[in-house]
């Protein structure tokens, strides 16, 4: 089985509570932290290259990531600026994990972007990206974005720019994924779907004539962890039924990670079987008990991973 690693996407916070959480994240041996995006949503929610930067200035080690940012709601030449603005401010730890969207199409009108346009425009964006952060001048010439000699200084630490992992679930993502990514990261699907969704893209990937090399599989992985499997059945089902509007109650047991540590270590060693490396660890628990959740995993789950 290959090193796998552990991150933490945080729950919002004031900063008061949320910085010193995240250079708790780092003390503790997690190997990220990661934020998600929305421009409009179910609950309040921060802007993500913001909070990265502000993770940034209070850590040493951790890479940064993205998970996912919507890049079809943004002109990808100015979100090529602000990447590579992280990526150099943070010594060139940022992880870009990009999505399509689309559950919320208030965001797409607020944007002035057509819904049934984001995939194509995600296509291109992810191209444009590369291209500013490699080239100098760069151009590009697409549908819905084109430039000629145009140069972003200073480029990202990491040569050629951060790694793209490609977010979804839908057939169209994973042949996004096998063609233009450099991961993919998925969430809402249990180990059996993980696995015949990495053999798609696998496939995808050869249709292009692309080898997966140092290709990173990623997984969101929502996590309640209690002594009490039901309080950590129930408490998931409340969190994630009030952040996605809908219920959940019949779907935690099947896509989250649930109960005492025991438990949650063998979900995600099935995880791992089925092709999971990185683990981004968001854990649904009540304000107060993030910190301890956090903790508890840290010292009884990491270690019998890090281990063998």
């Amino acid at each position: 089985m290959p090193r796998l690693r552990f991150g933490v996407a945080l729950n919002l916070h004031r900063p008061e509570t949320l910085l010193p959480l995240a250079e708790q994240v780092e003390a503790l041996g997690y190997e990220s932290l990661w934020a998600g995006d929305h421009i409009s949503y179910t609950r309040p929610i921060l802007d993500p290259l913001t909070l990265l930067a502000s993770y940034a200035a209070r850590t040493r080690r951790v890479r940064l990531g993205t998970c996912v940012y919507l890049l079809p709601l943004r002109h990808p030449t100015p979100v090529a600026k602000a990447v590579a603005s992280l990526d150099f401010l943070s010594g060139g730890r940022v992880v870009f994990g990009v999505g399509v969207g689309g559950e919320f199409p208030k965001e797409f009108e607020a944007c002035g972007v057509p819904r049934e346009e984001r995939g194509r425009r995600t296509d291109e964006g992810i191209e444009v990206l590369r291209r500013l952060w490699r080239d100098s001048p760069a151009s590009f010439e697409g549908k819905h974005f084109r430039f000629d000699g145009v140069t972003i200084e200073p480029k990202p630490v990491q040569p050629g720019g951060p790694p793209i992992l490609v977010g979804g679930r839908s057939d169209f993502a994973l042949r996004r994924a096998g063609r233009l990514g450099d991961g993919w990261i998925s969430y809402l699907v249990a180990p059996d779907r993980y696995r015949r969704s990495l053999d798609k893209i696998e496939g995808f990937a050869a249709e292009a004539g692309r080898r997966l090399e140092r290709f990173e599989p990623a997984h969101l992985t929502f996590i309640a962890m209690d002594d009490d499997p039901e309080t950590a059945r129930e408490t998931a089902a409340r969190h994630l039924t009030r952040r996605y509007d809908q219920p959940f109650d019949e779907l935690v047991e099947r896509y989250c990670v649930l109960g005492p540590p025991e438990a949650c270590a063998e979900r995600i060693a099935a995880f791992a079987e089925a092709g999971v490396e990185t683990f981004v660890l968001n854990f649904v628990a009540d304000s107060q008990r993030e910190a301890e959740q956090i903790e508890a995993f840290a010292a009884e789950v990491l270690p019998r991973f890090r281990s063998g």
